[in-house]
């Protein structure tokens, strides 16, 4: 069915338009625009991500390279430098964030069978951090850090199957990881893993009324009471299984209930760790290794850094940056939705060099990717790429 079709058009075509002009007319993006619409502006900005385009300039020579195919494509004329940058200033980029989110909806739909390794859970694992990304203070000041950095944050919930982002939140560089969950709808039965950069007792008590579950490590002053102790198998790595009650005057206050605390050796990194649950069920194993495939949004946040161009941004404003930042995110979310459409079995670094050469090819993306045998990498990209296999 995609004969004919270039590379890049087989992937646009996981784009719904209906859905996308919802978001445009939502927040009046093409109010008083005659030329460049925003399809086009995402479509010219999809492209620079899907063929690891290092600037706006490049994005616009290479698009204008190819005049003859721009209009198969979906663009009604050519593109500019001047009109790419003014759309990426002006036009909200809340347009691209709430389209990420419908595919976010469209991708998890897809991906809602497949198995979260070897955990036995019925409800969804979610996985809640951050990562910052670096600016120059003197291009970027409205993103002042401190007195000589700028910097933004992308706050992140990763859905471990698929690797989905679940919901993500720009927020700038100094604000603290722990607003984010005011942002967050609980889901009953889920569960909730992040860092103790995350605990608060307030709003761990706020999952815990939802009906949800949180696994975090505790902090070093921790303050608790033991009440009694479960029986624990130590040869696999558990030391202790306790039932607690918060010992302090504000944190009993914020979480009046009880709480797991988890004692866990891991004989791989010769470590011990302290976890919190309030999980009374799961066995105290399992709850070390839902809180060890946390580090995957460690490796998301590593693989889209590399692979995805978030560092090196083509526009200088706060709403040009948000704009590239949510438009990576729509080309990692459909190339997603492309690889599970037509079952490729492949992992995404793959999928993604392959298209960054054939985006004006007209072969099907099925023949395509299986076409080509990419050598073998370095054992540190191959690691990271095992995260995106099925």
């Amino acid at each position: 069915m995609n004969q004919g079709k270039y590379v890049f058009s087989q992937v646009m075509e996981q784009v719904v338009r209906y859905q996308f002009n919802k978001c445009v007319q939502r927040y009046r993006g093409e109010y008083w625009v005659k030329n460049f619409s925003c399809w086009e502006q995402f479509l010219a900005m999809a492209f620079g991500q899907l063929a690891m385009r290092s600037s706006l300039r490049d994005v616009v020579v290479c698009l204008n390279a190819q005049a003859d195919k721009l209009y198969h494509l979906g663009f009604k004329s050519l593109t500019t430098l001047p009109t790419l940058a003014k759309a990426n200033e002006k036009r909200d980029w809340r347009i691209y964030r709430d389209y990420a989110q419908t595919l976010i909806t469209q991708a998890r739909k897809l991906y809602v069978k497949d198995k979260i390794f070897n955990l036995q859970l019925d409800g969804t694992v979610y996985v809640i951090d951050s990562t910052t990304i670096e600016l120059c203070l003197n291009l970027f000041p409205w993103a002042k850090l401190k007195k000589v950095r700028a910097a933004v944050k992308l706050n992140l919930a990763l859905e471990l199957k698929g690797n989905i982002p679940a919901f993500f939140q720009i927020s700038e560089g100094k604000a603290h990881d722990i607003y984010f969950l005011d942002f967050l709808k609980f889901e009953a039965a889920a569960y909730y893993i992040m860092d103790r950069g995350y605990v608060d007792f307030d709003r761990l008590y706020k999952i815990h009324q939802a009906g949800a579950f949180f696994v975090t490590r505790a902090k070093d002053n921790f303050s608790f009471k033991r009440l009694y102790s479960n029986p624990v198998e130590k040869s696999n790595g558990v030391i202790c299984d306790q039932v607690i009650a918060l010992r302090s005057y504000q944190p009993a206050k914020d979480y009046p209930e009880k709480l797991r605390r988890i004692k866990y050796h891991d004989s791989e990194t010769n470590c011990t760790y302290v976890f919190l649950t309030n999980d009374f069920n799961l066995p105290a194993v399992t709850v070390a290794l839902l809180y060890k495939y946390r580090w995957q949004i460690e490796l998301f946040f590593k693989w889209i850094k590399q692979h995805l161009s978030i560092e090196s941004f083509w526009g200088r404003s706060e709403n040009a940056v948000k704009t590239q930042i949510c438009i990576a995110l729509c080309a990692y979310l459909l190339v997603s939705i492309l690889k599970k459409n037509l079952s490729i079995k492949r992992n995404s670094y793959e999928i993604l060099q392959i298209l960054s050469v054939s985006l004006f090819d007209k072969t099907p993306v099925v023949k395509l990717v299986s076409r080509f045998k990419l050598p073998e990498a370095e054992a540190q990209i191959q690691k990271q790429a095992q995260l995106w296999d099925d």
